[in-house]
């Protein structure tokens, strides 16, 4: 049975494995760092061991911002994703965020879709050139 836990502290060693498993590189972050400036994040947990996680960084103000949905990889298409998905966007909502906006590859878009978010018209700046 899957556990989901909200603002749990995984560590970069746990989530580097469902990273490389999900996604096919490396993990490269800080939790360290970037948890305690999150509005809210959750893990799900197959016991002990970390399966999934989601980021929710915010403005301070109504804006949040759902950062690297990830599960491992033996675990997808399984819910998993959408549930994680669903008790961050629960939580910021509870937490005063009025926004919660995703940028995602158009591989993704069912995916989303299906948690609920709609397409609309952004911007980017690729800020390492």
């Amino acid at each position: 049975m899957i556990a989901y836990r909200l603002d749990p502290f995984p560590t970069d060693a746990d989530l580097a494995t469902i990273w490389a498993s999900s996604c096919g590189q490396p993990w490269t972050g800080e939790l360290g760092r970037i948890l305690p400036r999150s509005l809210v994040h959750a893990c799900a947990y197959d016991g002990e061991r970390l399966v999934g996680y989601v980021n929710v960084a915010w403005d301070g103000g109504g804006h949040a911002f759902l950062l690297d949905p990830t599960v491992d990889v033996n675990y997808q298409r399984c819910g998993i994703g959408r549930e994680l998905v669903r008790r961050v966007t629960d939580a910021a909502r509870e937490r005063g965020a009025e926004w919660l906006h995703v940028d995602y590859e158009p591989q993704l878009a069912a995916f989303y879709t299906a948690c609920g978010f709609r397409p609309t018209n952004a911007g980017l700046i690729d800020l390492r050139r």
